[in-house]
Formats: structure tokens, C-alpha cells, sequence
């Protein structure tokens, strides 16, 4: 089976909404994201209140999100989302680089960490990877948390995975997307899939993100 058939289906429009109390930073940001193609509309709020508000009548596909906010901080935000729209692929944008706010936020739910030094170009290649079930992050953040990571104990918990599911989180690991993981093994986009829903179960995560930041965590791969 061709593993990339999966990905010639045409995926639906995506509502983007940006929450960032930097009103000219959401601006820029929201122009960017507003020419992209798949995306169906843009929203932008300065608060996760205000955005929470707003889900009881609309449903975003993918949220970018500050974590320095006034009132709800971004992480709290994070599991909140997550449990008005489970569906909804939050990443994280701010200038907080250090690795306990990461693993936070990817405990809570973020599908990507990106750093606000990353270009617009950088941001919009994060909603287009996201979109193709990716979990962006850039380099300096996936060093970060590795580097942390790696002074944890050594003595990895046997969660029962076979070694074909090992092989798929290490590839989430290092950024590959379910297309990517598909060619790299020869099986179909539905195979990564069943693999990476049994994956979530052993790990006791409910997403891509937390699934990564465990495995930094207790250095499974």
C-alpha cells in the first residue's frame, strides 16, 4: 500500500485563532497566517478569557498561543482549550525559553513550542506542519529540553511498547510527521496511526506533544 495515498485527501479549511496581549505582534501575526491556504478565517484576543468566551460559539482548528498572558497564563490555558475543543492543535509562540516552561506546556497539551524570535515564515511553516499531524519545535528548544532531560535518571519504566511502537515515538521524537514515519517504515498512514493511538494508551498522554515530553522526560527512545 502507498503510504502517501492518505495524504493526497484535501484537508477542510482551519479557523486560526492567535492569543497575544502584544497588540501590534498580533497584527503582523494575523495578517501572515490570514494568506495562507487551508485557513478558512483568523481571530485574534489578547487573553485566554476572552478566547474561552468566544468557544461557545465558534471552534478553532489550530490556536497560537502566548504564555505570558494577563490573567489565565498560556500553560493553564493549554488544558482548558484542549478540554472545551479536544480536537483543536494549540502551539506555543513566546520568548520563554527555558526547559520547564516547555515540558510544562507539552504536559498540557501543546502540539509545538516555537520561540517569538522565529520569523513569520518560521510560524507559518509551524501551522502548515502542524496541519499534517507534525509537532513543531525548533532546533534550540528541542536541544533545550534534551539536554535537560538527559540529567534525569537513567532508569527507563517499561510501559510494555513493542519495538516497532518505539521506533514511531522516536520519529515523533525528532519531528517526523505521520506521512514521514510512513515512508521511513513502508506502511500506510492508517498503520502510524494505529501504532500511535496504542502508543498514547501505554503512555497514559492523551496527544502527540505529551507523548514527546514524556519520552524526553523519562528518556524512553
Amino acid at each position: 500500500m502507498n503510504p502517501n495515498n492518505d495524504a493526497r485527501v484535501p484537508q477542510p479549511p482551519t479557523e486560526v485563532w492567535l492569543i497575544e496581549d502584544n497588540e501590534p505582534y498580533r497584527a503582523a501575526a494575523l495578517l501572515t497566517v490570514s494568506l495562507l491556504d487551508g485557513v478558512s478565517a483568523t481571530r485574534g484576543f489578547k487573553s485566554c478569557e476572552a478566547a474561552l468566551k468566544a468557544m461557545s460559539t465558534s471552534r478553532p482548528g489550530i490556536i497560537l498561543l502566548d504564555v505570558g498572558l494577563p490573567g489565565m497564563s498560556g500553560i493553564e490555558g493549554i488544558s482548558r482549550f484542549k478540554e472545551r475543543v479536544p480536537t483543536v492543535q494549540i502551539i506555543v509562540l513566546t520568548v520563554f525559553d527555558d526547559a520547564e516552561k516547555v515540558f510544562q506546556a507539552l504536559c498540557a497539551g501543546a502540539d509545538g513550542y516555537l520561540l517569538k524570535g522565529s520569523s513569520l515564515d518560521d510560524v507559518r511553516d509551524a501551522l502548515m506542519e502542524v496541519r499534517r499531524g507534525g509537532a513543531p519545535m525548533n532546533g534550540r528548544i528541542a536541544k533545550l529540553v534534551l539536554h535537560s532531560f538527559s540529567r534525569s535518571a537513567a532508569v527507563k519504566p517499561d510501559y510494555g511498547l513493542t519495538t516497532r511502537e518505539r521506533q514511531i515515538l522516536e520519529a515523533q521524537v525528532r519531528g517526523l510527521t505521520k506521512k514521514e514515519i510512513a515512508a521511513q517504515f513502508d506502511v500506510s498512514f492508517h498503520t502510524v496511526d494505529f501504532h500511535q493511538r496504542s502508543i498514547y494508551q501505554k503512555l497514559h498522554v492523551h496527544n502527540r506533544g505529551s507523548a514527546i515530553a514524556k519520552a524526553l522526560k523519562e528518556r524512553l527512545t
